[in-house]
């Protein structure tokens, strides 16, 4: 009997081992296959994110987000698959900021460029709102089919920007804090009550730079002229037919009729994949070749570790990580150059100065520094980015803003009205400089007008120094303004414009590598692999934590605008539990565009 068990088990054990390897095996060749014609199916009427943090909590959270190095190494990779005959998009109210669609604009330009046909299908530009960003996006395609009932809402453009001074003064709160200099407006959410003339001229000159490269595209993309294009704006929005016929669109079609037609074009046999699926199956490109290292600094820039807050909905780049990835990249004698992909609307000055010396030290270790702008990279996020050896941004990016703030939120008035008092003792005569029942005293004050000034000094120098400016110019285009993409290359701050690809070829040519030739990108700091994540399970009630976090994940998503509400009202509970209250003195606003 016992060795009838013997042989029971040996049997199973090796039938569980084949049906393993058979499993493996369906599953790589699945991988594997890609139709002999096929036609990419992309859906960009979703968010992209950056980067997803290697964390538990990201990867539940952001599981069925995209990166937009996702979507740009799709559709690179098939721009010289010859199985891919074609794409459509389907593309509606764009949830991207401008560099993110101008990333994809010029992949889809790249694959055009092939003879490949590119399709976009939207079920309208715009319900009842405005439909700029997406239709700019959609003019990038060779074909635009609009459904029947669908309009295009291109209308012009429109930046607003909130502000709670009423709303404080209602709760009796009161801002008291300081900047450098004028055009560093973020506290102007707390002081005003509309813009000051310095906010306003930034932001007009960010919405007409918007508005003149969004002209520009379309203009060259549907060949009218700029003229007719402003008579459209002022027409706008249109209606189906009026779309068709002012050339704003090919043709009116429901999803089904342009699919068909897309099948005979492509041929007999032609088959739709979904663009994430495409990549899995015919992999990334620049899988080899000399190494050059990517590394993502995404998010406000903190101390600590790169994360994801769940109730926000926001990502921090975290000093240790990021200044870690660059120094192992810079150590790694296989790395011949590193990539720093930055999105950031900046934050704590002191996590910002550790990324930027790693920047520096990288530099001298012979590793050249090609940064790659997103969305925003402003503040902190222009001070890790300024000692690298080239910048490259969209047109469209957000960047500079180089000044910086802080200040305090006076709550007393606020406590007296629901009857809460306060009392403190305390050593030191500065002790109660930060609490908010306490404004500064002339001493603390001078204190903190002292180090702002410390802080401008050292952000405008190393400007100077990093972009080999003049210091008298960079104090001239500091102010803490903010700059598109392109008035930044005008002035200097940043070297081309451009997205992925375009860094990729500046870093390569830093590292002496024909362009020619192909790399291999390497993410620092690594990523886990599916077998390091198996690994890694903490014991048999796994697959029950996993379902509760995917609940939690649900409800974490819908209390995330409450969050943002609390946050631009400065009273988001999260405060409390910061270290200190630096995390924000080189920080961006938002800008609110109606795009």
């Amino acid at each position: 009997m016992k060795k009838f068990l013997v042989r029971l088990f040996v049997v199973l054990g090796v039938i569980y081992l084949m049906t393993v390897v058979l499993a493996l095996v369906i599953v790589a060749g699945r991988k594997g296959h890609v139709p002999s014609k096929t036609i990419l199916e992309a859906d960009l009427q979703h968010p992209l994110v950056e980067d997803i943090p290697d964390t538990p909590t990201s990867k539940v959270m952001l599981s069925d987000r995209a990166t937009v190095r996702d979507v740009i190494d799709a559709i690179d990779r098939a721009v010289d698959d010859n199985r891919v005959a074609g794409m459509v998009a389907k593309i509606g109210a764009v949830p991207m900021g401008m560099a993110q669609v101008q990333e994809i604009r010029d992949a889809v330009m790249r694959f055009r460029a092939k003879k490949k046909f590119a399709v976009a299908f939207a079920e309208t530009f715009g319900e009842f709102g405005p439909g700029n960003g997406a239709y700019y996006l959609a003019t990038a395609f060779d074909q635009i089919n609009l459904q029947p009932s669908g309009d295009v809402g291109l209308t012009g453009l429109m930046l607003e920007s909130p502000f709670i001074k009423g709303t404080l003064d209602k709760l009796g709160m009161k801002f008291h804090g300081d900047h450098r200099y004028e055009y560093k407006n973020a506290l102007n959410l707390f002081t005003e009550t509309k813009y000051t003339p310095a906010h306003k001229e930034a932001m007009t000159a960010l919405m007409n730079s918007w508005f003149n490269q969004i002209r520009d595209g379309i203009c060259q993309a549907r060949e009218i002229s700029p003229e007719q294009f402003m008579a459209l704006i002022d027409r706008g929005p249109f209606l189906g037919k009026e779309a068709v016929d002012a050339k704003l669109v090919d043709g009116l079609a429901y999803r089904d009729e342009v699919y068909d037609q897309l099948k005979k074009k492509a041929g007999d046999g032609a088959e739709f994949l979904y663009l994430n699926k495409y990549l899995d199956r015919a992999g990334r490109p620049h899988q080899k070749g000399k190494t050059v290292a990517l590394v993502y600094g995404v998010g406000g820039v903190s101390r600590g570790k790169s994360d994801y807050d769940p109730v926000q909905g926001s990502m921090t780049m975290g000093s240790d990580t990021v200044a870690g990835a660059i120094r192992a990249a810079a150590q790694d004698k296989d790395v011949k150059a590193i990539l720093f992909r930055v999105d950031s609307p900046g934050g704590s000055y002191v996590a910002s100065d550790a990324i930027w010396r790693e920047v520096v030290r990288a530099r001298k270790a012979g590793k050249p520094v090609i940064v790659s702008m997103g969305d925003l990279a402003g503040s902190g996020g222009y001070f890790v980015a300024m000692a690298a050896d080239k910048i490259v941004a969209q047109p469209g990016t957000i960047t500079a803003s180089i000044g910086v703030l802080g200040g305090k939120i006076l709550t007393s008035g606020f406590w007296n009205k629901v009857g809460l008092s306060w009392d403190e003792v305390h050593d030191g005569a500065n002790a109660d400089m930060w609490t908010g029942t306490h404004d500064y005293t002339p001493a603390e004050w001078k204190r903190f007008e002292d180090w702002l000034d410390r802080v401008y000094v050292d952000f405008t120098g190393k400007v100077a120094e990093g972009r080999n400016l003049p210091k008298d110019k960079v104090l001239q285009i500091a102010k803490g303004r903010i700059w598109s993409g392109q008035d930044a290359k005008n002035l200097g701050l940043v070297d081309e414009l451009g997205g992925f690809d375009t860094a990729l070829k500046l870093a390569k040519k830093a590292a002496g590598i024909p362009e020619n030739e192909d790399v291999k990108l390497v993410m620092f700091p690594h990523r886990k692999n599916f077998v390091e994540s198996l690994l890694q399970r903490e014991g048999p009630d796994n697959s029950e934590r996993e379902g509760a976090s995917a609940a939690l994940a649900g409800m974490l998503k819908a209390l995330q605008p409450v969050a943002r509400g609390l946050r631009a009202l400065g009273l988001d509970p999260a405060v409390a539990g910061k270290k200190d209250q630096g995390d924000d003195v080189l920080r961006m606003p938002a800008v609110e565009a109606g795009r």
